[in-house]
């Protein structure tokens, strides 16, 4: 790996963990074992870190999505696909990237509460998209709005993840999702 890479993957896990005005370069610097100095000759302001560690998420966020696609015929192993990435960042321990930034917004620089907001964007539009396939093929309940119905689902997944953390992950994982889809299908 890269050092480039290595601080992408280390600052983004301080992010999802401390937060971003909580973490600092010689937080980084301490974690990666080199010197601030090294870290400000690949991003020489936080700020330009934060947006690396965003937009490169983003990129592999989508191509997860992707995947879901292309590996799961019905809407619902999609949308069920798509809670096991919050899922997973709950067994490492880690806050879903978008809802650590979202519960700071009002201390990010301003290319960063842009870029969270692309980043919503792009949870919705997929969970949009994947909610009116399934009302078209019968999967799920054609009369219930479709925008409504997928704020509802990143809610529900974002504060999912936010219950848990409170909780320390301590909390036996459950199945909360599927009860929480099976309002909304027509099984």
């Amino acid at each position: 790996m890269s050092t480039r890479s290595e601080l992408l993957a280390t600052a983004e896990s301080l992010l999802r963990t401390k937060g971003y005005a909580a973490f600092s370069y010689a937080d980084l610097a301490q974690s990666i074992g080199i010197s601030k100095a090294s870290i400000h000759h690949h991003f020489p302001t936080k700020e330009k870190l934060g947006i690396a560690i965003v937009e490169n998420y983003i990129f592999r966020f989508r191509k997860r999505l992707e995947l879901i696609d292309h590996y799961s015929d019905s809407s619902l192993q999609r949308l069920i696909k798509y809670s096991d990435l919050f899922r997973e960042s709950r067994d490492m321990s880690l806050l879903p990237l978008c809802g650590a930034l979202a519960a700071e917004m009002s201390v990010l620089p301003e290319s960063l509460r842009q870029l969270t907001k692309i980043f919503f964007e792009v949870h919705l539009r997929w969970i949009e998209s994947t909610v009116k396939l399934g009302q078209q093929r019968g999967e799920m309940k054609d009369s219930l709005n479709y925008e409504s119905l997928s704020r509802s689902i990143l809610g529900f997944l974002e504060g999912e993840a936010f219950v848990a953390w409170a909780f320390e992950n301590n909390s036996k994982p459950v199945d909360s999702f599927q009860c929480f889809l099976s309002c909304f299908t027509n099984d």
